[in-house]
């Protein structure tokens, strides 16, 4: 008997496997898994963007609409003609272009100190190795538990002993330097910079001067973006330090705000239109970082 043959089989086929038909989606697993958001996604982020964008819409119409017209109930949800006339009667009652000017000065001021001391001060926590550093360390976080108003009696007296009452910088030099930036920053370059690049521009000859503004300055740069804008928001909003030490002839928008709307009944269309005139450059400042601010958070949730 002869064995019967075995069918032939197709050769196979050498080059890259073949795509998926139209219309279906290429599956992936793991870290390259393909997601979809499905409607339940978009009606909770909706929602959530409802909720935040809500207080400054109410802010807009509050402030175009007279203080008669929010007594009303059901108030409206509509802006009303008196934006313009709010302001106007805004710079009548204070003095907010001084007091914006001054807020520029003092929170970009803060703002740039910030961002380059604490830069420097993390490169040397995270990258440089010197006698005491995790004491130093330890003790930066430490600050961190100490509320503020413990030191503004002895900060007052230094700022009178040096005539600075009533002066800006009063305000501003306090500011240069955070603990929670310090730490930020650290913790960013820690993930951020890989040793290899240090070592070699060791190698080349670089200084650690010129390492830091080649090397980290660029790398740091997303990371430097969301410090800044935290830091110009915080030194804005402020109203605690600068009341103490700056009068009402030279003040910040935030000690500006408290002398509008007086009166026997506190004008609040008025009051909300000098809030809605100092949110505005805190709205610039995040439209020009927005992107430097995604992406520093988005790189450290890919490398977390």
């Amino acid at each position: 008997m002869t064995a019967l043959a075995a069918p032939p089989t197709a050769p196979e086929k050498d080059g890259p496997p073949q795509s998926p038909p139209p219309g279906r989606r290429l599956r992936r697993g793991g870290a390259g898994r393909t997601m979809k958001a499905g409607w339940l996604s978009y009606v909770i982020l909706g929602f959530a963007l409802l909720i935040s964008a809500f207080p400054f819409y109410w802010t807009i119409v509050t402030a175009s609409r007279s203080n008669a017209d929010m007594a009303k109930v059901p108030p409206s949800l509509l802006p009303g003609p008196n934006l313009i006339k709010n302001f106007e009667q805004v710079l009548e009652e204070a003095d907010i272009g001084t007091a914006l000017l001054n807020s520029l000065i003092v929170s970009g001021s803060i703002t740039l100190g910030t961002v380059l001391c604490c830069t420097l001060a993390g490169f040397a926590f995270a990258k440089l190795r010197f006698k005491g550093r995790n004491a130093l360390l330890t003790l930066t976080i430490g600050t961190m538990m100490i509320p503020p108003q413990l030191g503004v009696i002895p900060l007052f007296m230094l700022i009178a002993e040096l005539q600075w009452v009533n002066q800006l910088q009063a305000v501003i030099l306090p500011g240069l330097v955070s603990a929670f930036g310090v730490f930020f920053m650290r913790q960013y370059l820690v993930q951020s910079l890989p040793d290899e690049l240090i070592e070699a521009a060791r190698v080349d000859g670089a200084s650690t001067a010129r390492i830091f503004w080649s090397i980290v300055i660029p790398i740091a740069r997303p990371g430097m973006a969301v410090l800044g804008m935290l830091t110009f928001m915080t030194a804005w909003n402020d109203f605690f330090w600068p009341i103490i030490a700056l009068s009402s002839q030279e003040p910040t928008v935030q000690v500006a705000l408290r002398q509008l709307g007086g009166g026997y009944v506190n004008d609040q269309s008025v009051i909300m239109a000098g809030t809605l005139l100092g949110t505005l450059p805190v709205l610039l400042v995040f439209g020009l970082l927005g992107r430097q601010i995604v992406g520093g958070i988005m790189q450290g949730a890919v490398k977390g």
